[in-house]
């Protein structure tokens, strides 16, 4: 059984992973402005042609894309204002005093701005497209938009902390509340119309130029979003909607402790009764703004650890078992052949082996892993088949100046043994080494690219504090970095 289009996953092709907050941006985290065109203008010329990203959901105070108030709805940081100005919907910010709180904006406030340009410049035709934008996504916009409101409403506490007759969305609360918000809920509806809008249009370039767009699912969703509190049923909660167990992972190469990500558990149950529709329309959302997608977590699907709500740390958790088949089969049936890959790292069994060579979905290889001690590690790339997607890091790695930087002299000789004592350096020995392998997609962080070491990583799993935040500028960029990526890309026929 197939779940793939094979069009896309059986080519030979090199990507790189950067998302777009990374971008280079004066005045904050990257967006979808000019910078986003330049990348894609990059990745063609160098013959790249998948641009790979994470999550673009909105994420809480944290910033991580893999917690985020919604599994549909885009960032608004994501929102061009450039876009906007040139369309003439929003003004200079500095025209908006109110908006300003000392030498920075409020884009919220910004964006309601732009609603009050858009309601009084925009043509009839884009109106009707925000109309039937609203139409189409009701499913979901309806519940985020009044979320966020209400959110906002009650200063940014998660739901189950609001006042009872909105926790349990009691049908005459939410009535009264959509009328109250009404004003405020459009403003978040066009927030998100403009996202698409953008992100469609951001696509459409990047398709036109060879070059597909790779997104990123976590497997879970924050508890703090709207989709929990919209579809209790859908989670393990109790009567009063709070968690007895969260999710996470074991001890593992990553932690000593595990990792308590402490996102609720889906009600399997329930969503096999339903014909797993929310899962439905969660990939069809994806597939929409995407041309490949990931699985964060995919071994999730064949068993998930639970762990104790109660308990600080992942360790006293167990494997229960989930229906990845029956969900698999249910999506191929709604929505036909998914480009999809199977994140399959950490603990994997044969079980989870099992569902994902069922479904010919490809793994990944991670080549910071590779070099132990045994010749039949499955991160070495003699070991690889075509089915799968290498990676010399991830987000959640070091960069490999760093990893490589961080290894004993004997390591470092072991891994110049295995690759043939090249004359070529790290990290760009170990990115060849990726583009050389049989797997049919090789994915290089853009770290790599640009030989960057710790300090620029974008993740350090099990942490909270200065993640997410790494930016590049082009002045990073060399001729000579250019010259052998493309180089690397036609030796390889990527």
């Amino acid at each position: 059984m197939e779940i793939k289009d094979d069009t896309l996953l059986a080519q030979r092709r090199a990507g790189v992973l950067l998302h777009i907050t990374s971008l280079p941006n004066e005045d904050g985290p990257g967006d979808m402005g000019k910078e986003a065109y330049n990348f894609v203008d990059f990745l063609h010329n160098a013959g790249i042609k998948v641009w790979q990203t994470l999550p673009l959901g909105v994420p809480h105070g944290d910033g991580s894309p893999y917690q985020c108030l919604s599994a549909h709805a885009g960032n608004p940081a994501l929102i061009s204002l450039d876009q906007l100005k040139e369309k003439g919907w929003l003004q200079e910010a500095e025209q908006y005093d109110e908006c300003r709180s000392e030498d920075t904006y409020n884009r919220d406030c910004l964006i309601a701005k732009a609603y009050t340009g858009f309601e009084n410049l925009a043509s009839l035709e884009e109106k009707q497209e925000f109309l039937s934008f609203c139409s189409d996504k009701a499913s979901w916009l309806d519940d985020y938009s009044l979320f966020v409101a209400l959110r906002t409403e009650f200063s940014q506490q998660c739901w189950n902390q609001w006042p009872d007759h909105f926790k349990e969305r009691k049908p005459a609360a939410i009535k009264e509340a959509r009328k109250i918000l009404a004003s405020i809920i459009e403003v978040i509806q066009f927030e998100q119309f403009i996202f698409y809008r953008q992100w469609m249009a951001l696509k459409e370039y990047a398709n036109s130029k060879s070059v597909l767009l790779f997104g990123d699912i976590p497997i879970f969703v924050s508890y703090d979003s709207a989709d929990v509190w919209a579809n209790r049923k859908v989670f393990k909660l109790d009567k009063s909607g709070e968690m007895e167990v969260v999710a996470g992972v074991p001890p593992d190469y990553f932690s000593a402790t595990g990792q308590r990500w402490g996102n609720p558990h889906y009600n399997w149950k329930y969503l096999q009764r339903t014909g797993f529709s929310w899962w439905n329309d969660r990939m069809r959302s994806q597939l929409e703004m995407f041309d490949i997608l990931r699985i964060d977590h995919f071994r999730g699907f064949e068993a998930a650890w639970e762990i104790p709500a109660n308990e600080d740390t992942a360790i006293n958790g167990q494997w229960v078992v989930a229906p990845g088949k029956a969900l698999l089969a249910a999506l191929e049936k709604e929505l036909g052949n998914i480009p999809l890959i199977a994140e399959d790292l950490g603990i994997i069994t044969e079980e989870v082996n099992a569902l994902r060579t069922a479904f010919n979905l490809p793994g990944m290889k991670i080549l910071q892993f590779a070099f132990g001690d045994t010749d039949s590690n499955p991160y070495l790339p003699h070991n690889y088949d075509q089915n799968c997607v290498v990676y010399t890091g991830t987000h959640d790695n070091d960069t490999t100046l760093g990893w490589f930087n961080s290894l004993n002299d004997h390591d470092k000789q072991r891994i110049y043994q295995y690759l043939g004592f090249s004359q070529a350096s790290m990290p760009y020995l170990l990115i060849g080494t990726a583009f050389s392998s049989v797997a049919n997609l090789a994915i290089v962080p853009m770290q790599d690219i640009l030989e960057l070491g710790s300090e620029d990583r974008m993740n350090i799993p099990g942490t909270v504090e200065g993640n997410w935040k790494w930016q590049f500028s082009w002045d990073q960029l060399t001729d000579g970095q250019v010259s052998k990526l493309t180089g690397l890309v036609k030796m390889f026929t990527r």
